[in-house]
């Protein structure tokens, strides 16, 4: 993932190379100049946390983690909701089938949907539609049941006349369900916000996910056991994630300036509590700092590396001009006065202040705008490169660090459309230049891949709607 020239998140293939069946050293043998290695993003598949351990000891030997590897291995935030969202369903049992059974059933005879449209003008429920899911999506089985519960009432009464409709869920079975469709509501709320977007910012996890953790710990009081299991079973899988990518999540928040240091107060002590949230923050406060001073050093390093690149330039244009007199230099540039004393001037330059950008900018007041205002933060980054020269670079490192795996897959699956059957035997070199060469074209006209326009047309149909019969719905 990279920023573009409209300070906008991009995603490009790098390189394709054919490796050992674990992948392992072909990562680890994978050179980008001498820059280190910020974040592998990766699905929460247990064989994971071994190739990232394994990666963690093999960069860390060679120097190449940024800040110790502490933001090294980032879990994809997808496949935890979906995680989340499963431990939820699960406590319906068989009813969730019966409900999409039910829809079925209705939509299959347009006489019984005429009968159960009369049943629901009787009881005089405003909803005129039910809903039946995808079974791969979960947020579609969200809405049917949602739905489900505004004919509750209707059910009972048309298993009544039609002899066909064998079950109806007990009423303690669609408390359940009621019980379920509310944390389902924030979840489905939290996916539509997040993952709205292709490339999701780092900064807006934090603040939703605090939400989830607040309404864990809110249930875990629930007077029902089953509840009560259920979230147990939910928070398990939430600390194990947050345990994992708090530093990133933390960090994309505090290079929000519309949330600083001041949601990290707020959010830890719901996740950490009271008692416990202050040592974590100390903790958390300190990482932008490290980091911070790894770019001041990276930067010093690559400025005083240019100073020297430009002053043998210089030598050896001035020397072309009297060559004759003098002898072509043969060893390390000698610097003459006026270059000791401009060197010197940018030493006193780059001495550090007595308040880094970085105490700068925590200290300034928060960006203030509207709570649900659509603000571009890596947009706010760029405008401020004059100002925060390094700072801003980190910032748009950071904040473009995939946070899901999501958009990464659709690239991935492109691998098969040019190692079919028929081309088992090209070499590596060529699936290197047909994939790289396709994906940066479409990254430079700004066109989708087309397993991207395949997915985003799947994901815009997840439910079926069965509309009721008008004419006994007015």
């Amino acid at each position: 993932m990279a920023i573009g020239e409209q300070s906008k998140q991009k995603q490009q293939v790098l390189s394709y190379t054919e490796g050992p069946s674990d992948g392992i050293t072909s990562i680890t043998n994978f050179s980008y100049d001498h820059a280190k290695v910020s974040s592998i993003t990766v699905d929460n598949a247990s064989y994971n946390d071994v190739y990232i351990r394994r990666l963690r000891e093999d960069f860390s030997l060679r120097k190449r983690l940024s800040i110790g590897g502490k933001i090294v291995h980032v879990r994809c935030c997808a496949h935890i909701f979906n995680l989340l969202v499963q431990d939820s369903l699960g406590q319906l049992g068989g009813v969730i089938n019966v409900v999409r059974e039910w829809i079925k059933y209705l939509n299959n005879s347009e006489s019984r949907l005429l009968e159960f449209a009369k049943i629901k003008k009787q009881l005089q429920l405003p909803s005129r539609k039910l809903i039946l899911d995808c079974l791969t999506r979960w947020n579609s089985t969200y809405l049917m049941l949602a739905s489900g519960l505004e004919f509750k009432d209707v059910f009972p009464r048309y298993a009544d006349i039609d002899p066909g409709f064998h079950y109806v869920p007990t009423d303690f079975e669609w408390m359940k369900v009621e019980e379920v469709c509310k944390f389902l509501e924030i979840f489905h709320e939290i996916t539509d916000m997040i993952f709205g977007s292709e490339y999701p910012p780092a900064n807006i996890f934090l603040v939703e996910l605090y939400r989830i953790k607040e309404l864990l710990n809110k249930k875990a009081l629930d007077p029902f056991e089953h509840i009560r299991a259920m979230v147990g079973s939910m928070s398990t899988k939430f600390d194990k994630y947050w345990g994992k990518s708090n530093v990133l999540l933390s960090l994309g928040a505090i290079l929000d300036q519309r949330c600083k240091m001041f949601l990290i107060n707020h959010a830890f002590s719901v996740i950490y509590g009271e008692d416990t949230a202050p040592r974590f923050m100390a903790k958390i406060r300190d990482i932008p700092y490290e980091l911070y001073n790894e770019y001041i050093d990276c930067h010093i390093v690559s400025h005083s590396e240019q100073q020297q690149r430009q002053v043998v330039k210089r030598r050896q244009n001035e020397g072309s001009s009297f060559s004759s007199k003098k002898q072509k230099m043969t060893g390390p540039a000698v610097l003459i006065g006026k270059e000791k004393f401009h060197m010197h001037v940018s030493e006193i330059d780059r001495a550090p202040p007595e308040k880094s950008d970085l105490d700068v900018y925590l200290e300034e007041s928060m960006y203030a705008c509207d709570a649900n205002a659509n603000l571009d933060v890596l947009g706010w980054w760029k405008g401020e490169r004059l100002r925060f020269p390094i700072l801003s670079r980190m910032a748009a490192d950071i904040l473009s660090v995939p946070v899901t795996t999501v958009a990464s897959e659709s690239i991935f699956s492109a691998g098969g459309r040019v190692i079919d059957d028929r081309r088992v035997s090209m070499s590596v070199e060529t699936v290197q230049m047909l994939l790289c060469g396709n994906d940066w074209i479409r990254s430079f006209h700004g066109l989708k891949n087309k397993s991207r326009e395949s997915l985003d047309a799947a994901e815009s149909i997840i439910f079926e709607e069965v509309e009721l019969p008008e004419s006994f719905t007015t």
